[in-house]
């Protein structure tokens, strides 16, 4: 099993809201204190999809930060990047397999259900979502609540990453209620700026 990055707060790219070009933006987030972020461009070919996995393992050496793919442990192998994350109903055994135990390897859930099958299959962490109503993540039910998150994350033997609709404001309260950190989509792409406040909330 490979540990989450510290500070615990995963950024999920979504190069339609971003406020500059994917490589950019990952440059000055890294410099802000970011340490892990997850390419997730699933609308691109594979080969820009590699292209840009390459760049943004660049721009990520210098800080010691991690790169993970959305999508296929095989994208991830050839693009070079620090792991996987799957999309729920994904075999997470083959991709630890795939990948090997040096990888960082993340499934999204939404219930009970998926994250049994992440721990089953070997997973690193879970994200659950959507904790919160979000534009970024329509289409997965009812959001799950801090009551909700409480309860699914006190029956984790794996990391549980808080996702969907996730401000600075909610973070203490994701924290209290058993996540072990706070993933982000479209709150950092469209205001980097707001790093600052989210890792000071992630300190408490």
């Amino acid at each position: 099993m490979m540990a989450i990055p510290s500070p615990r707060l995963l950024a999920i790219t979504d190069r339609r809201q971003a406020a500059q070009p994917l490589p950019d933006l990952a440059a000055r987030l890294f410099a802000g204190g970011l340490r892990w972020l997850s390419l997730r461009e699933k609308d691109l070919d594979e080969s820009r999809q590699v292209a840009l996995a390459h760049a943004l393992v660049e721009r990520a050496r210098p800080w010691g930060a991690l790169i993970t793919l959305h999508g296929d442990p095989d994208l991830a192998l050839a693009a070079g990047t620090d792991g996987v994350h799957l999309p729920d109903g994904a075999d997470v055994t083959a991709a630890r397999r795939r990948l090997g135990p040096g990888a960082l390897v993340g499934l999204s859930a939404h219930d009970e259900g998926g994250i049994r099958r992440a721990e089953a299959g070997g997973a690193d962490y879970v994200t659950l979502s959507p904790i919160f109503p979000s534009p970024s993540k329509p289409g997965y039910g009812p959001p799950v609540g801090t009551e909700g998150l409480r309860r699914l994350a006190a029956g984790a033997s794996i990391p549980v990453i808080a996702l969907g609709g996730v401000e600075s404001g909610h973070v203490g309260g994701c924290l209290a209620a058993g996540a072990a950190g706070v993933a982000v989509m479209g709150a950092l792409m469209r205001a980097p700026d707001s790093l600052p406040d989210l890792l000071k909330a992630l300190k408490g």
